[in-house]
This record gives structure tokens, C-alpha cells and sequence, in this order.
């Protein structure tokens, strides 16, 4: 299972890579803009969460995003946590890099045909929300 998933998460990325490489951008940066733009402002471990990211990953990617000035971040009410959100041009990043997305989405889509797509997307959402807990349990 862990392998047939990998693979074609493997391949997945792949095809988002290259859409997204013109902009500067690698998938895994686009999904956590993405998230941003969705839930607003939130903590590093409220993100990993969201995103079902190891905490150093997910650091080490959002250092990157900070340093590109995608990202803001301000410390929260205890000092070890931050509370991260999409900058202004974090968000011209996102609107940017849109419409490569999509078209990536539709084609994955024309490919896999509605059934295989709805499928997929119900089954690996159902995966995540399982799993991801039972990970974090077991660090």
C-alpha cells in the first residue's frame, strides 16, 4: 500500500512540479499557499495539521516561503508558537500560479475520467483523515 501510494504520489507531483517550476514554484510550497489562503491565519502546528506535514518539513519549507516574503509570521500567545499567514505577495503568488494549477487539475481529470477522479479524491481524503492522527500518536 505504502508503495503504490508513494508512486503515484511520486508521479502526481511530477506533473504539478512542472506546471508550477515557471513560477518558482514547487508543489509542496503551492499546497501550503493554498492552505493559507483557505484557513487565514493559523499556527505552525495547526498548518501541519491541515496539511498532514511533519513539523520539519513543514519548517523548513516555511523558511523558505518567509525568506520569498510569501509568508508572514508573528509569535503567538506562548513564544514557542508561531501564527503564520499568506503576505500580500504570498498572495499575488497564489493568484499567479492558479491557473497552472487548474489546468493541471482539468487535465488529471479529462485523464482519469469523473469516476476514477471522484474515486480517488474520496478514498485519499479518507486515508488522510484516518491515518494522519494515528501518526501523530504513534511519534
Amino acid at each position: 500500500m505504502c508503495a503504490n501510494l508513494r508512486r503515484a504520489s511520486r508521479a502526481l507531483t511530477q506533473l504539478y512540479e512542472d506546471a508550477l517550476r515557471p513560477l518558482g514554484l514547487r508543489a509542496t510550497q503551492f499546497t501550503v499557499l493554498q492552505a493559507l489562503s483557505l484557513a487565514g491565519e493559523v499556527t505552525q502546528g495547526v498548518l501541519g495539521q491541515i496539511l498532514a506535514m511533519d513539523s520539519t518539513t513543514l519548517t523548513r519549507t516555511l523558511d523558505i516561503m518567509e525568506r520569498r516574503g510569501w509568508i508572514a509570521k508573528r509569535r503567538g500567545k506562548d513564544r514557542r508558537e508561531w501564527r503564520i499567514r499568506l503576505s500580500k505577495p504570498g498572495q499575488a503568488q497564489v493568484q499567479r500560479a492558479l491557473p497552472a494549477w487548474r489546468s493541471v487539475q482539468h487535465r488529471l481529470h479529462i485523464q482519469l475520467g469523473n469516476e476514477v477522479w471522484e474515486t480517488l479524491f474520496n478514498v485519499t481524503n479518507q486515508v488522510t483523515r484516518k491515518l494522519a492522527g494515528e501518526g501523530e500518536k504513534s511519534s
